[in-house]
């Protein structure tokens, strides 16, 4: 199987060696990493004007704010697997100075606008929930966009060329995303179809009648290999099953334009049309609903067992009333024996 998909990109980011799993198969058992702070990295005393200042000195469009942890594999393969390619990360340094915040730190951050956080208020403000997190902001201090979470090579050079070439003036990630030609898709069946996965009709709304259990929402896309991973890997594992099991699970195809749905919050539509109203860019995305219809938390980005079942967790025991975040709630679980 090979990866049939390549986007119009700078002269030097095609990637010519890539196998369809690089970057979508890693073991992400928390386990002590360390903070990543590579010497092409900016030395940083956290005053993001100053480190915006310098980055336009330097001729640069903006400053990169990197939010990582120390214990987070998915940090850990950003920059084993991303970042070990010589043309990424010299697109990045080469358009913007990057800097590191630690998600759960306790150092003094000041933003752009001037006001001062610990580094863990911070990334809550910024609606962190995963690791590895990446702002981007241009020469006036503008967040261009934010990546949660992490992707592989070749969705993360996308990143880039949408970020670096202001395609966000033009629309959303997932618009450009759409424009790419062909779409990405990978030489494989149909989309996975489970037992617990609830039949039609999809009458999902929960605006009226609160519902007795959560909704989890499973927007995948045919010919999807990381879709194919999530269900030969921690969709297989029984402690991810039992949780499901707790669980309403509905699994769409973003790119059904006839199928009837009637949404948590009681709007009539399709998945396709759906998952645009939702901004769904990565497939597989799961979506989290509250028993009333409303998003707890998701998960568009790459995803393996531990992370899967935490976020399930979360969900399951309302970590979310409590935790601003998904990363401030697992700081404060116990270790996993």
């Amino acid at each position: 199987m090979c990866l049939a998909w390549a986007l119009v990109v700078p002269p030097g980011l095609a990637d010519a060696g890539a196998g369809p799993d690089e970057g979508l198969v890693f073991d992400d058992t928390p386990r002590a990493i360390g903070l990543h702070t590579p010497d092409w990295f900016e030395l940083s005393f956290l005053d993001l004007r100053d480190d915006l200042e310098d980055a336009v000195e330097q001729g640069k469009m903006g400053l990169a704010v990197y939010f990582g942890m120390d214990d987070c594999p998915y940090c850990e393969a950003l920059f084993d697997q991303n970042f070990a390619h010589d043309d990424i990360r010299e697109y990045l340094a080469a358009h913007f100075n990057v800097v590191a915040i630690d998600a759960l730190g306790t150092r003094e951050v000041t933003d752009l606008d001037g006001e001062t956080w610990l580094e863990r208020r911070y990334a809550a403000e910024q609606r962190l929930n995963f690791t590895p997190s990446i702002a981007f902001y241009d020469e006036t201090g503008e967040r261009i966009h934010q990546m949660r979470g992490y992707y592989p090579p070749y969705r993360f050079r996308a990143l880039l060329e949408y970020v670096i070439d202001r395609h966000d003036r033009e629309g959303s990630f997932r618009e450009y995303l759409e424009r790419a030609d062909p779409p990405p898709k990978f030489d494989l069946d149909d989309i996975n179809e489970r037992d617990f996965f609830v039949p039609q009709p999809y009458a999902l709304d929960r605006s009226r009648i609160p519902a007795d259990r959560p909704l989890v929402v499973f927007f995948e896309r045919e010919a999807c290999h990381a879709c194919d991973i999530l269900h030969s890997e921690p969709l297989q594992q029984d402690e991810v099953l039992e949780r499901i099991a707790l669980m309403d699970a509905v699994q769409l195809d973003a790119d059904d334009a006839d199928t009837p749905v009637l949404t948590p919050d009681g709007r009539r539509t399709n998945p396709k049309e759906w998952a645009a109203m939702l901004d769904v860019h990565w497939a597989p995305s799961l979506i989290f609903f509250d028993e009333r219809g409303e998003e707890i938390i998701r998960i568009d980005s790459v995803v393996h067992l531990n992370r899967l079942r935490n976020v399930m967790d979360y969900v399951l025991t309302r970590g979310y009333e409590e935790y601003p975040t998904f990363e401030r709630w697992r700081a404060q679980q116990p270790p996993r024996p």
